[in-house]
């Protein structure tokens, strides 16, 4: 029996190169499961995404997945694409097998953790306070270069990172500080200001949009305390799950979420297309 992949919808393209078009996936005349292709990512039409790829119960553990994967990859390399990204949920045993055996790398996880009844207490010394406009002002300056240079880091032009960066920003905080549902709190240690952390509602939960420790207070524990600050944000806004997204080359980062009780919930990887 041979595993292919047929057309199921039109292809969608547009004048800058972007494609999407959806599959499904077949054994013989067979319908046994679906995926889209898509290479409209930030990082433009060169760079593509396998999403939603799903096979029906009865024909999974059968290498239905990892063919309809392959065939995809070919269609990919067809359309000029240079390189494939995918978003494993944490808990398919099967799809992480997957990823791993067709060389797939990870690059960042999604993570999120529910959250105690009661707020955490922050430890003696340490406060925390809603930030003032003056200093969202320079937040924000820097919070758009950052944002853009992390995008520059991993493949991105720099004209379309520093593009994507303030419309992230514009589309995530269109009002500023003022922007509904936002929070943004600043950490001080005895009485200085030593970090920021940006929480907003996503969904029924809330969502760690930017966490920072000034670079010269890094190393004394202000990370977990802001995510402790974030945690109370999330729980004041009647939220019971806080939401974070991190690079796995942070380890840092990666392992003080861990070590608070942040679990993955998807795994994303890619692969360069040769």
């Amino acid at each position: 029996m041979t595993t292919t992949l047929r057309p199921s919808g039109p292809l969608q393209q547009t004048a800058g190169g972007a494609r999407s078009r959806p599959y499904e996936i077949r054994v013989n005349s067979r319908r046994v499961g679906a995926l889209l292709l898509t290479c409209d990512t930030p990082f433009g039409p060169t760079v593509a995404e396998i999403r939603d790829l799903v096979v029906d119960e009865p024909d999974r553990r059968r290498g239905r997945g990892t063919v309809a994967a392959l065939a995809a990859e070919e269609i990919l390399r067809g359309w000029g694409c240079r390189r494939v990204r995918v978003s494993v949920p944490a808990c398919s045993a099967g799809g992480l097998r997957m990823a791993d055996s067709l060389g797939y790398t990870e690059y960042s996880r999604n993570m999120d953790k529910e959250l105690p009844a009661a707020p955490p207490a922050l430890r003696e010394g340490v406060t925390g306070r809603p930030m003032a406009e003056a200093e969202f002002e320079t937040w924000l300056a820097g919070a758009l270069e950052g944002y853009a240079q992390s995008w520059i880091g991993r493949g991105m032009p720099a004209e379309a990172a520093h593009a994507k960066s303030v419309t992230d920003h514009e589309s995530l905080l269109p009002r500023g500080l003022a922007t509904e549902g936002v929070s943004f709190g600043v950490l001080e240690a005895a009485g200085a200001p030593v970090g920021t952390v940006w929480v907003a509602p996503s969904g029924e939960d809330s969502y760690v949009f930017d966490v920072a420790v000034a670079e010269e207070h890094r190393g004394r524990g202000y990370g977990r305390d802001l995510m402790l600050l974030a945690e109370r944000t999330a729980l004041a806004a009647g939220h019971r799950v806080l939401g974070l997204h991190v690079f796995t080359d942070n380890t840092p980062a990666l392992r003080l979420y861990e070590s608070l009780g942040y679990r993955p919930t998807n795994l994303n990887y890619a692969k360069n297309l040769i």
